[in-house]
């Protein structure tokens, strides 16, 4: 346009990307992460930015970065426009990839539930123009909610050794712990051993549980040979914590329980020689589609974001 002042005609997607993504994050790295660009680049366009205003529209420091009242002001007269367009070009890329419509996702646990709701939230920022759905699956029904078509996706405990499914990046790691019931010897300990799970009885799991998963949970002999006696079986987490509690026996489970769950009568000790508890995407291999994809990339880059 010919009376258009000079800012109007410079101002370009990527400065008004930038400016609207570090007015949100106040951080240069985050904002770095989301537009994937190097942190200089948005230094450097944001300045370039501030001297075609006129004037700074961050303050910085060491600590901390937050708008100027000129760059509240600006922000107040350009998000609008910026997200209006911004939902037209990811409604027009999701119909063109396929990723337009209804989601469901399953996820096996807190944490899992955690990452899921972090995940949608990123997903949904890139594609707005889908309906994310979100379910919690039980171990006494692992795989069944996806076999059924209940759900397409599920973040789930691993291992997972199915021939109809697909395993796809790891995306999660919890520290282990082990439940046992207050009065307990291994109660007293500051941590514990995969010796000691031969000092009570280990729930098993009832339901459609693989076997293999169930060893890799609690191993039936320890490193050094040690037999570990199944106990009474549960279906579900919060029933094995009440039986732990009631001294029925002791049960293997994430650092998340430990944070979210303190049922009366269990203690949670660390283990000092296992790895963490790792979970992963998981599709059946039939079902992958563009939107499964484009979630796995989107789990990926939170799981990056998460470190």
């Amino acid at each position: 346009m010919v009376g258009a002042t000079s800012v109007e005609r410079v101002l370009e997607r990527l400065e008004i990307e930038s400016f609207v993504v570090l007015a949100e994050e106040l951080h240069f790295g985050r904002t770095a992460e989301r537009l994937r660009v190097s942190r200089a680049r948005v230094s450097q366009t944001i300045q370039r930015l501030e001297r075609r205003v006129g004037a700074p529209l961050f303050e910085r420091s060491s600590r901390q970065v937050r708008l100027t009242p000129l760059g509240k002001q600006l922000l107040d007269d350009v998000e609008p426009g910026y997200r209006l367009i911004s939902r037209g070009l990811c409604r027009a890329q999701a119909a063109a990839k396929g990723v337009e419509g209804s989601f469901a996702v399953g996820y096996l646990g807190g944490a899992a539930g955690e990452f899921a709701l972090a995940v949608i939230r990123r997903f949904t920022r890139r594609y707005p123009g889908i309906d994310v759905r979100i379910h919690e699956t039980q171990v006494k029904a692992m795989f069944e909610p996806l076999r059924d078509g209940e759900v397409e996706l599920l973040i789930t405990q691993l291992p997972v050794e199915e021939a109809d499914l697909v395993l796809g990046p790891v995306v999660l790691r919890v520290p282990r712990v082990l439940a046992v019931p207050a009065n307990h010897p291994l109660a007293r300990q500051d941590s514990v051993s995969v010796e000691d799970l031969a000092r009570g009885q280990v729930f098993a799991c009832t339901g459609h549980v693989p076997d293999y998963w169930q060893e890799h949970q609690a191993p039936s002999r320890t490193p050094e040979g040690r037999i570990v006696h199944r106990g009474r079986s549960a279906a579900t987490l919060p029933e094995t914590l009440a039986m732990v509690g009631a001294g029925h026996g002791i049960s293997p489970v994430g650092a998340d329980v430990a944070e979210t769950s303190a049922p009366r009568g269990v203690t949670f000790v660390p283990f000092r020689d296992t790895g963490p508890l790792e979970y992963g995407l998981v599709w059946r291999r039939s079902g992958e589609t563009e939107r499964i994809r484009a979630f796995a990339a989107a789990a990926v880059e939170q799981s990056a974001a998460d470190r």
